[in-house]
C-alpha cells in the first residue's frame, strides 16, 4: 500500500501539472500524499521496495533507469546491513 501511494501521488500530480489534466487529478494526488505520510510513519521497514515499483510502473526502461535503481538499492543495502552496536 505505501508503494502505491508512493508512486500513485507523484504520477496524479505529474498528470495535473504536466499533462494539463483536471484540478481533480491533483487533489487526489495530494490526497494520496497525505494518505503516504500516514502510511509510512506506522511502517517499520521500507527496503527499498518504492525504487522496485517505480521501475515497474515505466514502460520503457533505459541504462540510467537500471543506473539510478543500482545506487538506489546499494544505499538501501548499506543502512540496512550495516554493523550496528
Amino acid at each position: 500500500m505505501k508503494g502505491l501511494t508512493e508512486i500513485g501521488e507523484g504520477y496524479l500530480i505529474w498528470l495535473k501539472l504536466r499533462e494539463g489534466k483536471s484540478y481533480y487529478w491533483g487533489v487526489i494526488g495530494g490526497v494520496a500524499l497525505a494518505l503516504y505520510g500516514v502510511i509510512a510513519t506506522f511502517r517499520k521497514t521500507a527496503y527499498g521496495w518504492g525504487i522496485v515499483l517505480s521501475l515497474m510502473w515505466k514502460k520503457i526502461l533505459d541504462l540510467y533507469d537500471w543506473l539510478g535503481a543500482d545506487i538506489c538499492l546499494f544505499d538501501v543495502s548499506v543502512m540496512l546491513f550495516a554493523p550496528r552496536q
